[in-house]
């Protein structure tokens, strides 16, 4: 950023500027009085001067101020630039550059982000040194400023203060004065304070058009040398007149003005420098120049001597040298550097004519006439181009204009003779013109280009047709532009600026229309480009008002062969801004450009434009012929506005069509059009972008033609160039590039205004269908379901046929696109897809925006046009994403209809259009020839490129939109047509329908918006830029349907362009909230409408199918999809027309739901019950309506509604067991209203009927009751799943409830990781299924209901409680579910078999196996044996693996007791937990503290530390209390036999077993002869693992161990660990010494030593203790013996550096044996004497339970 260098000047006074400066630098404020008489002296001076010499100045002082710096740092308030750092810039290298040095250099990198206003206060200013003044040297100084040297202290500071305001321009600042000093609107009032623009000297070239008039001329005095002349001449100044003749009094006021001076002066001077011969300048003086320049205009300097000191008889000022510079040279400005010598005497008369250069006889020159005098002239002019060659073609044209011959240009004299030669070659010579003067006069160039053209210059009397020139000139410039302005071309290669020509400033030359109907006149403004030139025309012409239609002659009789282009002009109250020949353009439009002028007549020989253009173009070289190709948008463009303006101007809409142009204008655009087709095609491979920019301008030009031409004509161009594209096809090597190229063009054409009318909709193709057919013509429609021939003319209408595409020619042509793209073998299908599918789309958007068709019967013809779309999607079907997940889900109900998913053999197209008839499905065949459903050969589906989930939801959108609006008597004599595996597919596809638009809720709305339908942004902006792009009426169509309200009905929103999905990802980054809500409400709005069709079409087919053989098959796909719909989250709106529907199909086919599967019934129950708790009151009425009457059906077809009643049930518990956000509130409001219906239904009152419903309701009640407990319980696992056990202990009785609850458990165990349990679960629903099927059937391969599980878990037994009495396995509705079956057992214990796996149960898979396998080696099922083999193989392979089993863990049990009034039904209660493996005593602790605590409040929960018996007295009524100990799975020895593994040790445990040390005292731990101990064995009432996670203790016994029983027990102990240590393989040495270091080392107390001496050393006095004492002794020896073995092991193991350490050991060992030597010999007295009677036997089984410690 350069910076800026205030200079300061002053008045002129005597003496060099040191000593001017001196008094400034020397004198402080501070010293004031001191120098009162010396400042008095400086101040009279002062006035003196200002008096004389007030008019001129002296150099005085500079600083520089570094921008960048400024506006980096501009977060501080105050600066002070005195700072040296401010002072180190990186200073750019000249203010202003010329054309040499125009280099990136000068642009340093400055943020403006953080750039805030700021003041800036400068003090330091550097004296000016009056040899070093000019340019060169300032910026010397300032490259010096760079480097830290002493420059600062070698330039002299003059102190002073200049303080400046830096801020950032507002984009509009009112006040604003133009660098003309013109106001700029606004400016509010005149007195205000203005802000100047500057205007900028880039440093590199600017390519922009002059859009306003400018014409400045700068002035630069450089230097001057008057060594050499005699006489006084050493204070210089120069004075520069404009002069506009030679008198003195004819100098013009146009140098505009210092700051405090007027704005415009007549005369300037330069700074003197005192006493200097040759001084430097620095100044920079602005002109404006006059808009007329003559050649006696000229720049006038005048040197003069200026006198400082007054003497009598000297004047003030003296003259001592004059020069000028003459400002036209033959005709253009003369700019660029001067060096001009100087006359002493006055210029003679007539020397403004020549140069000074030229020596005029009798004047004197200064140092013999060399140049002494430098100057610089620099122009910024829209009037003179200063190139050139421009120069020379305006002044020839001006020339022919005129007709003054001759005419001297340069060195040359033009006569008539010569012109045209010197025209030919200034338009050959154009393309040499700089880039920068070029596009600033690119306007007026092309102006006079079109003005040759179109009016051939006459010379001599003969006309010289100058067209091809200008035209060859015209692709230059236009090349040329491109070119310099490549960097602003929008997306489609347009030149926003050619663009904006054509737009905006064209217009025919000389053509004024005439004053239609009196209008007044109105004056020419000139079109200003500045504001965004490159904006889409229709935000202008969107403000165009239509021509008054009182005018007559315009008045159209309606219907006339044009109305359409005629009522631009006169619209009679509907603007519809028909085609772009707007009425912009028209006189009175907003953008008129035209002067009026009497008539245009059209015999007029001169030449119209489009048709020369035309001519021209065909009959072009290929040089030019490929520029014009290169940006073949322009000609086409300037082409149609000529034609329009022709029509226009030349009143000629009123013609027929056919003959507004002549056939051969007609035949050169055919050529044109075919030629340009043809290099579309060349180049799609050579240069793909051209070729894409050539098909979307040939494309907009049809398109435009449309309008303007006769429409037969336009479409045999379309048919021609389909012609050449198809032929290209067949030998195309990548035709998915030309197909998308073509996909492209019939977009853009299909994007025509008039697109429907052009389509003939109200064709006599579609046969005549009464709206509302009467019932006796239903029956006769539907039953050509069975048996009539289809009506082949509602066939042709709904395929791609022959008759349709010649009757509805574009959408024929878009239609086949769309085909052609969705073929299965199509290449680079995807993007195809895309583009056919969205070319679709967005036409049905502005159909269904746009208010021509909003009437129901408008819209239904419309529709008609898209008819074929459903055979397409229909056929599409298997390659369309499926939104529905799940495997395979894609085809389910024509699977289920028919196994033939081709249907009746549709002919694949291949993709040559002569065959496109038959690519949406080919004729239809023969009704005999029809094969019934069982005959059906399967045929494989065609894979294909599948559709991403974008295109396949947009083209569902489309198909969607044609069967809300089409005909409903249509489509159901469409649909009677189907085959029945055509049929499936349409289910099919609406069922793919409701799962695409199923609305997901805001959160998921969001993450789907960024995942699955992400559009690129090039993409998207490629397609509005094509759709809005050109000058066309299609605009407005575009911009009336975006501008549309986003809310208002629903079917607005539901069929908004800009649909929430194709949104950007883009701006979703930080959406507002109401944004998020908006687009939720259009999501939700959007599903509603969708569902909505979906219905309204199923009920089209069930009237279809009523009296078809094969109803059932269809009705059950027809409930499947019906039941898909209420099962989805859906409106309230939806729900009540959905559920009326169902209730519709119930009653009239009740065989449906109770004679076929039970899966529909299931289904059916479950969505209804679901309803039924709807937060939505008319949801419930209507879901309770729907429950009853379906009981009802079901009791009066059989007196009973078991089946009914069990499914109820069974969802019920499914839907409690599995949602989490129920309503139970609003559940048993239907339930009631169920039952108020029942009590009131007169038509039973009779039966058992109202009892069984009360009965079921209780039931329902009773599950309710349950739910809300697990609601309040939901926090708490161990709780919830207790609760579900309850219910489905509840169950016993009722086996498919039973199995429902026990999955329900299963599935919240899965959920919280507990595999073992999730197993177990399924284990127990395996044995329910088996119970059953043993009462049923007696099948060797089946278990023997539950005792066939009994080793998988000893609990199972409990699933047996079921009795024959019971369970009546023939009742309707008992036992029905699919699980109670052989297939479902499978499945259950495959379930078992996964989850057991899941927890690491190995063993326990293969007892599951061990069941399964009978049944599949029963079923010959070898595939799943194969599979089950191989899951046992991965099973024992683990098992052997992790043989010590401390790889798996299985689990941690602690006993929890619940003590205080506020656990409820938990008070007093003890339980086993099962805790995850490595599950620490203080985290269950804290888990359940926090649970408690967060449900009954701070300060109530109390954890008890101990594991003591509770006293319930002593604990506080208000508190709860929990006590929790860690307990260990316990065996007794002849159990231990059988556990062998570390699996078998942890799996079926029933006992546990925890030790409380205590002392009589109450203490826990105490010396050796006090230390008591308490074993608890707590006994559950299931084994572990079971279905829950905790299960209640059923048993508990205690025994308390004496001191000295303990010392046995901790002796046995230690013996067992050195003999484990010894016997260890491999043995581990570490783990040895630690436990001989343990046994025998000097342990301070309570080692084996101390023990001995507390209970050894003395013969205990009571009898009782004889046998204690012994068994201590006897434990001891074993002891002694085991270190023995201890140490000779250690001996052999320890190394040499161990040594040592060894003897240590061996030492300690002797002292220990000799101190217990002593204590071991003593003999009992009574060792064997018999216990006496009645005393506690302490030897029983129950005293020494070994703890597995």
């Amino acid at each position: 950023m350069a910076p800026p260098t205030p200079q300061l000047e002053k008045v002129l006074q005597q003496g060099d500027i040191g000593e001017c400066c001196e008094p400034y630098m020397v004198m402080k404020e501070v010293d004031t009085a001191k120098n009162k008489e010396k400042l008095e002296k400086l101040r009279l001076a002062a006035e003196q001067f200002c008096t004389r010499l007030g008019r001129y100045r002296m150099p005085f002082a500079w600083t520089a101020v570094h921008l960048a710096n400024i506006v980096s740092s501009a977060g501080q308030p105050d600066r002070d630039s005195d700072s040296e750092g401010e002072r180190r810039p990186a200073w750019s290298e000249r203010r202003r550059r010329g054309p040499q040095d125009r280099s990136s250099g000068g642009d340093d990198a400055c943020s403006f982000s953080g750039f805030r206003p700021a003041t800036l206060t400068v003090t330091n200013f550097f004296k000016q040194e009056a040899e070093r003044l000019s340019e060169e040297d300032l910026f010397k100084f300032l490259a010096d400023m760079r480097r830290p040297s002493s420059l600062l202290r070698r330039l002299r500071p003059v102190t002073a203060q200049l303080k400046i305001d830096i801020s950032p321009a507002p984009e509009n600042p009112h006040f604003c004065l133009s660098p003309e000093l013109l106001h700029i609107k606004p400016y509010p009032d005149p007195r205000g304070r203005p802000t100047k623009e500057i205007l900028e000297f880039p440093a590199r070239e600017v390519y922009a058009p002059h859009t306003c008039y400018r014409n400045l001329l700068y002035v630069y005095p450089l230097s001057l040398n008057l060594s050499s002349r005699q006489g006084s001449v050493r204070n210089l100044a120069v004075r520069l007149q404009y002069m506009a003749g030679e008198d003195p009094g004819q100098a013009l006021p146009v140098i505009f003005g210092k700051s405090s001076c007027s704005e415009f002066t007549r005369e300037a001077f330069t700074p003197v420098v005192y006493h200097n011969k040759s001084p430097e300048f620095y100044e920079e003086f602005k002109l404006r120049l006059p808009a007329c320049v003559t050649e006696s205009h000229h720049l006038l300097f005048t040197i003069y001597h200026v006198s400082c000191q007054p003497r009598p008889g000297t004047a003030l000022e003296t003259p001592v040298g004059f020069t000028w510079i003459p400002l036209l040279q033959h005709g253009h400005l003369r700019t660029g550097p001067f060096c001009l010598p100087v006359s002493v005497d006055p210029p003679p008369p007539s020397y403004s004519m020549l140069t000074p250069d030229v020596a005029l006889p009798g004047m004197r020159w200064v140092d013999g006439h060399k140049g002494v005098f430098s100057v610089e002239l620099t122009a910024v002019s829209s009037v003179h181009p200063q190139d050139p060659h421009l120069d020379r073609f305006f002044t020839l044209v001006h020339v022919l204009e005129e007709g003054t011959f001759p005419f001297r240009l340069k060195d040359t004299v033009l006569s008539e003779g010569t012109v045209e030669q010197e025209l030919r070659g200034s338009l050959a010579a154009l393309r040499l013109a700089g880039r920068e003067p070029l596009v600033a006069f690119s306007h007026h160039l092309l102006d006079r280009l079109v003005h040759l053209v179109v009016r051939p210059p006459i010379i001599g009397g003969q006309m010289v047709n100058l067209g091809r020139g200008a035209f060859e000139a015209m692709a230059h410039i236009v090349s040329l532009v491109h070119q310099s302005l490549e960097v602003v071309q929008d997306s489609r290669g347009h030149c926003p600026l050619l663009a904006a020509y054509v737009h905006y400033a064209f217009r025919l030359p000389g053509v004024e229309p005439s004053l239609i109907g009196g209008a007044p006149p109105v004056s020419v403004q000139a079109v200003t480009l500045s504001r965004g030139s490159g904006r889409p025309a229709s935000l202008y012409l969107a403000r165009s008002k239509s021509i008054s239609s009182s005018n007559p002659d315009l008045a159209v009789v309606p219907g006339s062969v044009d109305d359409e282009v005629s009522r631009i002009l006169a619209s009679k109250g509907v603007d519809r801004s028909h085609s772009w020949v707007n009425s912009a353009y028209a006189p009175g439009g907003s953008k008129a450009v035209l002067r009026r002028a009497p008539p245009y007549c059209g015999a007029d020989p001169r030449q119209l434009l489009h048709e020369e253009l035309a001519l021209q173009w065909v009959v072009s070289g290929s040089a030019v012929r490929e520029a014009v190709l290169q940006h073949a948008w322009f000609f086409f463009q300037l082409m149609v506005k000529s034609m329009a303006l022709h029509l226009l101007l030349g009143q000629r809409l009123d013609t027929p069509r056919k003959l507004r142009f002549p056939g051969r204008f007609l035949d050169d655009i055919m050529g044109i059009v075919s030629s340009v087709g043809l290099e579309v095609i060349t180049r799609v491979y050579k240069d793909a972008e051209l070729a894409e920019r050539l098909n979307a301008s040939l494309a907009f030009f049809l398109s435009d033609l449309l309008s303007l031409v006769d429409r037969g004509f336009v479409f045999s161009l379309v048919r021609a160039h389909y012609k050449q594209v198809a032929t290209r096809l067949q030998s195309a090597p990548n035709p998915a590039a030309l197909l998308a190229l073509r996909m492209d063009f019939t977009r853009i054409l299909c994007s025509h205004e008039h697109y429907v009318t052009l389509n003939l909709p109200c064709s006599p193709l579609s046969p005549p269908a009464s709206p509302s057919p009467s019932i006796s013509s239903t029956t006769s429609q539907s039953s050509t379901f069975s048996s009539q021939a289809p009506d082949p003319k509602v066939t042709s209408m709904f395929e791609l046929s022959g008759p349709f595409r010649q009757q509805h020619f574009l959408a024929g042509l878009l239609l086949t696109e769309l085909a052609l793209a969705l073929e299965p073998e199509a290449e680079g299908a995807s993007l195809l897809h895309k583009k056919a599918i969205s070319a679709v789309h967005s036409l049905l958007c502005s159909h269904d925006t746009d208010p021509r068709y909003a009437e129901p019967t408008v819209k239904a013809r419309v529709a008609e046009l898209y008819l074929p779309l459903l055979s397409l999607a229909r056929d599409t079907l298997p390659r369309l994403h499926d939104f529905a997940e799940g495997p395979g889900q894609r085809s389910r109900l024509a699977s289920m209809l028919d196994s033939d998913t081709d249907g009746e053999g549709d002919v694949g197209g291949t993709i040559n259009p002569s065959v496109a008839m038959a690519i949406a499905g080919g004729p239809l065949a023969p009704p005999g020839s029809r094969t019934s459903i069982s005959q059906a050969a399967p045929a494989v589906a065609r894979p294909g490129c599948p559709l991403s989930a974008e295109s396949s939801r947009t083209l569902l959108v489309c198909v969607l939109w044609v069967l809300k609006n089409a005909e409903p008597a249509l489509l159901q004599r469409w649909a009677a047509d189907l085959t029945l595996p055509q049929l499936g597919r349409l289910l099919d596809l609406l069922y793919l329908c409701l799962a695409a638009f199923e609305y997901k809720g805001k959160k998921a709305f969001e993450r789907i918006n960024s995942l699955t339908f992400k559009k690129s942004l090039d993409m998207k902006a490629r397609l509005e830029e094509a759709i809005l792009g050109t000058i066309g009426a299609r605009q407005e169509m575009v911009r009336r349907s975006r501008e549309r309200s986003p809310f208002g009905t629903q079917d607005n929103v539901r069929w908004r362009k800009s649909i929430t999905h194709w949104r950007q990802t883009s701006d979703r980054v930080d959406k507002s909230k109401d944004e998020m809500e908006h687009e939720a409400l259009v999501d939700g709005n959007l599903a509603t409408e969708a569902s909505l069709v979906v219905l309204d079409t199923l009920e089209i087919i069930v009237q279809t199918v009523l009296l078809s053989e094969v109803r059932e098959s269809v009705l059950g796909a027809v409930l499947k999809v019906l039941l898909y719909s209420l099962g989805s989250a859906q409106s309230a709106l939806f729900l009540q027309h959905g559920l009326a529907t169902q209730r519709a199909l119930v009653s009239k086919f009740p065989e449906l739901l109770f004679e076929e599967d039970t899966e529909l019934c299931a289904d059916l129950c479950l969505r209804l019950l679901r309803h039924c708790g709807s937060h939505v009151s008319t949801v419930r009425a209507h879901a309770s309506a729907s429950l009853y009457l379906l009981m009802r059906q079901n009791f009066e077809i059989g007196h009973n509604f078991a089946r009914v009643k069990m499914q109820v049930t069974m969802s019920l518990s499914s839907l409690v067991g599995t949602t989490q956000n129920f309503s139970e509130e609003h559940l048993r409001r239907s339930l009631k209203t169920i039952l108020t219906y029942a009590e009131e239904d007169v038509g039973l009152r009779d039966s058992t009927f109202a009892e069984q419903v009360q009965d079921l309701m209780f039931n329902l009640h009773m599950i309710l009751t349950d739910t809300v407990k697990m609601k309040e319980h939901q926090e708490d696992p161990e709780m919830l799943i207790d609760l579900m056990y309850r219910i489905a202990r509840g169950y016993q009785g009722s086996p498919d409830l039973r199995l429902t609850w026990l999955q329900n458990m299963a599935g919240k165990h899965a959920e919280l990781g507990n595999h073992a349990e999730a197993a177990q679960c399924m284990v127990h629903a395996a044995a329910l299924v088996a119970e059953y099927l043993a009462l049923l059937e007696d099948s060797r391969h089946l278990p023997v209901g539950c005792v066939s599980f009994q080793n998988i878990s000893s609990n199972v037994l409990e699933e047996s409680a079921i009795s024959d009495d019971i369970l009546s396995p023939d009742e309707e509705g008992f036992c029905s579910g699919k699980y109670f079956t052989e297939l479902g057992l499978v499945g259950l214990l495959e379930q078992a078999a996964t989850f057991f796996t899941m927890g690491g149960l190995y063993e326990a898979v293969n007892e599951v196996y061990k069941n399964l396998t009978p049944i599949l080696e029963a079923h010959r099922d070898y595939k799943k044996l194969a599979a089950v083999h191989g899951k046992l193989q991965e099973a024992f392979t683990k098992i052997a693996h992790q043989s010590s089993g401390w790889e798996r863990v299985f689990g941690t049990y602690f006993r929890v007791g619940f003590y205080g009034a506020r656990f409820g039904d938990l008070d007093e209660q003890e339980f086993v937990y099962k805790e995850p493996s490595i599950t620490k005593l203080a985290e269950i602790s804290h888990r359940l503290e926090e649970f408690y605590t967060e449900r009954f409040g701070e300060d109530i929960v109390e954890i008890i530390k101990d594991s003591n018996p509770v006293d319930k007295s002593k604990l506080d009524p208000q508190k709860a209390y929990i006590q929790i100990t860690y307990v260990e799975p316990h065996f007794d020895a002849y159990e231990l036999k059988d556990r062998v593994t570390y699996f078998d040790r942890n799996y079926g445990l029933r006992t546990f077993l925890f030790c409380t040390p205590f002392t009589p005292d109450g203490r826990a731990h105490g010396e050796l002869h006090e230390q008591h101990k308490r074993k608890t064995l707590l006994s559950t009432e299931h084994a572990f693992p079971y279905i829950k996670t905790r299960i209640r203790v059923c048993h508990r016994e205690e025994t308390v161990l004496t001191p000295v029983e303990v010392a046995i027990e901790d002796m046995q102990k230690k013996t067992r660990e050195l003999a484990f240590a010894t016997e260890q393989d491999p043995p581990d040495c570490k783990m040895l010494q630690m436990v001989l270091q343990g046994s025998v080392g000097p342990t301070v107390n309570q080692g084996p030593l101390e023990v001995a001496q507390v209970f050894l050393a003395d013969i205990p006095e009571d009898p009782k203790l004889f046998r204690h004492h012994n068994k201590l002794r006897l434990c001891f020896k074993d002891f002694c013996k085991k270190c023995e073995d201890a140490l000779r092991k250690n001996k052999a193991l320890v190394g040499p550096d161990q040594k040592e350490y060894h003897r240590e050991l061996e030492r300690h060992y002797g002292r220990l044996r000799e101190a217990l030597q002593p204590l071991l010999t003593q003999r009992l007295p009574q060792l064997l004497a018999p216990a006496a009677p009645g005393l506690r036997n302490s030897l029983n089984r129950a005293s020494f339970r070994k703890a597995e410690l």
